[in-house]
């Protein structure tokens, strides 16, 4: 997978939102304003960070050694970074799909309400 289909298939989600709030060569994807993935668009391999529960981080990480890796620059416990030219784009979007359920899951009564509100 590259970065355009990468970025194609988050922007598809519910409530999120694209910036770059650090850098210009850090794309950041957000559902109601908390990061689920982040994209170093001038890294080669081409690189993301997820977040995922920590006991399957540390499975991603055996079963995939070298292409999943922790979290570059981020918590290293709850964020993987994934190298997107060398795993399956099914494995890549099923990552991503959990990242943006574990943001989602851990969203304020408010902020949930605000996101059921979405069309």
């Amino acid at each position: 997978m590259n970065v355009e289909l990468f970025r194609d298939y988050c922007i598809t989600k519910k409530g999120v939102t694209e910036e770059f709030p650090f850098d210009e060569k850090t794309l950041v994807f957000k559902v109601m304003g908390k990061m689920f993935a982040l994209c170093a668009l001038e890294r080669l391999p081409p690189q993301v960070n997820l977040k995922c529960d920590p006991d399957r981080a540390v499975v991603l990480r055996e079963e995939h050694d070298g292409h999943i890796i922790p979290g570059y620059h981020m918590s290293k416990v709850h964020w993987n970074t994934l190298l997107l030219d060398s795993l399956p784009p099914k494995l890549i979007t099923e990552l991503v799909d959990h990242s943006y359920d574990l943001v989602v899951s851990k969203f304020t009564k408010k902020l949930k309400a605000e996101y059921d509100a979405l069309s």
